[in-house]
């Protein structure tokens, strides 16, 4: 996959209504932070699920998960996503019991585990973040610029944003990029719209 079609996912809804953000921009994974009550966006299941109900079909929700139980994976099957993002320790009765695919989450410090999950058929793609996820930080891109391909989904994440998407892009070749705190408001919680439509406006025009 090149930049010219890679996919945006916007992590971290909260509510309902911005829903309808990623709805109008027809961006491709919407993730939900799910039983991580140290996060700021942590969201229950009901909401979860009023979330995924408002997404249009197109797009595939993601819980987002800190090393969970396979309970947990199961709640959020009932729920309605359609992938699970583990940062940290993925138990192997998820690996060998769960239904939804997965996007294993690494740090930049972990990857040393890469080839481990490469192997692994429950393993859909990879997202690649900060060594503080969630924080807004980036990291050296050049990382990941000799990183082999295995055929999984290849997502950058880690501060991204709608000044620096093109740069990262360029650089990266990712199969898609992944936002949070870069499309949220700066003085109170939530996402903003119009950096949302800003976002992936210079996502699809580096891709031009």
């Amino acid at each position: 996959m090149t930049e010219r079609n890679c996919k945006i996912k916007i992590c971290g809804l909260t509510d309902v209504s911005e829903a309808e953000y990623l709805n109008k921009n027809k961006v491709d994974f919407a993730g939900i932070v799910m039983f991580y009550e140290k996060s700021r966006r942590n969201t229950n299941v009901e909401t979860a699920e009023k979330i995924i109900k408002a997404l249009s079909d197109e797009i595939k929700s993601v819980a987002v998960m800190v090393s969970p139980t396979l309970e947990q994976v199961r709640l959020a099957e009932q729920a309605g996503f359609d992938y699970v993002q583990i940062h940290g320790k993925i138990a192997d009765d998820i690996i060998n019991e769960g239904d939804l695919p997965i996007l294993k989450a690494f740090n930049i410090d972990d990857m040393n585990m890469l080839d481990f999950y490469s192997k692994c058929p429950r393993i859909a793609g990879y997202v690649f973040d900060a060594h503080e996820p969630g924080s807004g930080k980036t990291f050296d891109w050049n990382l990941l610029k000799s990183m082999p391909r295995d055929g999984k989904l290849f997502m950058l994440a880690g501060g991204l944003n709608d000044r620096n998407v093109a740069d990262a892009i360029r650089c990266v070749r990712p199969d898609g990029v992944d936002v949070s705190s870069g499309v949220e408001y700066t003085d109170r919680q939530g996402k903003d719209p119009k950096l949302i439509d800003s976002f992936v406006a210079a996502v699809r025009e580096e891709g031009m």
